[in-house]
């Protein structure tokens, strides 16, 4: 049973939200939150295994929660999925940057929202529905001067080949496919990325290569060691 926390300072929406969750046999909703303080005490004190976070929350706002579950390591389990009203939030990245695991609109599909809960549940970044990527697409449009990552050098050829991939979108089998690999050996390489970068998740991981450098727009990567 997967297990999901909400936060929304509207008791509106989420009662609109636990409506459309608990149609699902395989997810519960364990608690709910009217600002950003409470989502915080209510995941150490429930350990959801799915947070949904609305960006904007009075006493502490969407992105600032996350950044306190995201530095509390008895939490590190606890997938945060930011909510928001609009497709390009200009709060959004940050909240990825912040160690969010993607995000969603509000006025998402009942189906879309059931399966983007069960893959935040399962530790995949939302990375794939359209809006994301056109959340990546304008920020990487004007992006900041990039900076090498201290970990970018210890990632081997392959791992920042991957790195890449990770940044477009592609899931674990579209890389597999892609590079003519096996999909265990692609997790592996994700997984050991994650790992040397201090990566939480996949988000994390398409800001990295983003930030770093690798991946600029209109431009191949760079994976030379």
């Amino acid at each position: 049973m997967i297990r999901v926390l909400l936060a929304d300072d509207q008791a509106l929406i989420r009662a609109g939200f636990r409506a459309l969750l608990e149609t699902a046999g395989d997810i519960v909703v364990v608690g709910e939150a009217g600002n950003g303080v409470e989502a915080v005490e209510l995941s150490r004190a429930l350990r959801p295994d799915v947070a949904l976070l609305d960006v904007r929350m009075p006493l502490l706002d969407g992105i600032q929660a996350t950044r306190r579950i995201g530095a509390d390591s008895e939490l590190d389990a606890v997938r945060v999925v930011i909510l928001t009203n609009y497709a390009l939030d200009e709060y959004v990245f940050a909240a990825l940057r912040a160690g969010a695991g993607g995000f969603l609109v509000k006025d998402i599909e009942p189906a879309e929202l059931l399966r983007s809960v069960r893959v935040a549940a399962a530790g995949e970044a939302l990375l794939s529905p359209s809006v994301t990527r056109r959340l990546i697409e304008e920020y990487v449009s004007t992006p900041p001067r990039p900076v090498a990552g201290p970990g970018l050098g210890r990632l081997t050829v392959r791992e920042r080949e991957i790195l890449a991939l990770v940044a477009t979108g592609m899931s674990n089998l579209e890389m597999a496919e892609h590079l003519t690999i096996s999909h265990a050996t692609v997790k592996t390489h994700v997984s050991r990325s994650m790992t040397k970068l201090g990566a939480r998740d996949r988000a994390q991981l398409v800001v990295f290569a983003y930030e770093s450098g690798l991946v600029t727009p209109g431009a191949p990567p760079d994976v030379r060691a």
